[in-house]
């Protein structure tokens, strides 16, 4: 059983890595001498639940913590709330709506602020994953902010990824076309009680065929209930599957790496005396746009293309 000590030490460890205070590294080692973390860490179940904005993933994450529990197993959820655009704070509403679990021991609730991310997840999530595992956590639910196709980071730290829509959400289910279907392990059409969630179900069905993927397409109301024991079968069957996401995700995360590491050696060079003297050229209307990019390129390693 995890002790309400370890909520306390947990959620200081998340504020400092978040706010850039301490690294990853020296946090698990403090969380380590307070003696929270387990032997085995590393073997969570993380699940990422993701989709557009209205899909009720929140109250779906609520249902899954309910089952979790009734399982006996402990429950982490880290929720990615918009940041405020002025303040940079994030909303906490889903920390709101699964308040009813406030009062279990066996229950630990974060939300943190996306703070911009543009795939979704905030930037210390990855860390904030790995810390609830450390604490000894059986399972870290990962919901992301609902901005649709570009939210393919969840990749990156799940386990197993259910993608949530609902009917009559406009062009949702080509939202999910643009990418999620790549990463999609489970989906999910929720307030299945909605006209047009069989057509929404059977489009996701073409779709799944479409990319030679065996994806469960599943119809729940997270509401009261309904179809979520269908989900947690799901989830059952992938988490002991052979063929996890470690592979997807240790892809995703080098290129990622590799795209951050280009983008700083890109900045780098634009702030050279060489490159602000091209960009000088370029205000001064001696150069155009497409001379410009011509001549900064080989400044950044890329190639040169001829206009």
């Amino acid at each position: 059983m995890i002790a309400r000590r370890a909520h306390r030490d947990l959620a200081r460890a998340i504020t400092s890595v978040e706010n850039g205070i301490a690294d990853y590294q020296v946090t698990a080692a403090r969380l380590a001498a307070q003696g929270h973390r387990r032997e085995g860490a590393g073997h969570a179940a993380i699940i990422g639940v993701t989709g557009p904005p209205g899909a009720g993933k929140s109250t779906l994450v609520d249902r899954l913590i309910e089952g979790f529990r009734a399982n006996g197993e402990t429950v982490a959820v880290i929720a990615v709330d918009p940041s405020s655009p002025f303040t940079h704070g994030a909303v906490l509403g889903d920390r709101v709506r699964m308040q009813r679990h406030a009062g279990d021991a066996g229950v630990f609730i974060r939300s943190m602020a996306s703070r911009s991310a543009g795939g979704g997840l905030a930037p210390a999530t990855r860390d904030a994953v790995r810390l609830a595992d450390a604490a000894g956590f059986d399972v870290v639910v990962v919901e992301t902010v609902g901005v649709g196709q570009v939210e393919l980071e969840i990749v990156a730290v799940a386990d197993v990824i259910v993608v949530v829509t609902v009917p009559a959400l406009g062009d949702s289910v080509q939202t999910i076309k643009a990418g999620l279907t790549e990463i999609a392990d489970i989906f999910v059409v929720n307030m299945a009680d909605r006209p047009g969630a069989n057509a929404t179900a059977v489009d996701l069905k073409h779709m799944v065929r479409e990319g030679k993927r065996e994806i469960p397409v599943l119809q729940t109301i997270a509401r009261d209930g309904t179809g979520v024991s269908e989900l947690f079968a799901a989830l059952g069957a992938r988490r002991g599957a052979e063929d996890s996401n470690a592979v997807r995700a240790v892809r995703f995360e080098l290129v990622r790496r590799a795209r951050d590491e280009a983008v700083r050696h890109a900045l780098a060079a634009l702030d050279s005396p060489d490159a602000a003297a091209i960009l000088e050229r370029l205000r001064a209307h001696e150069l155009t746009r497409n001379d410009a990019i011509d001549l900064l390129l080989p400044m950044l390693g890329g190639p040169v293309h001829a206009h």
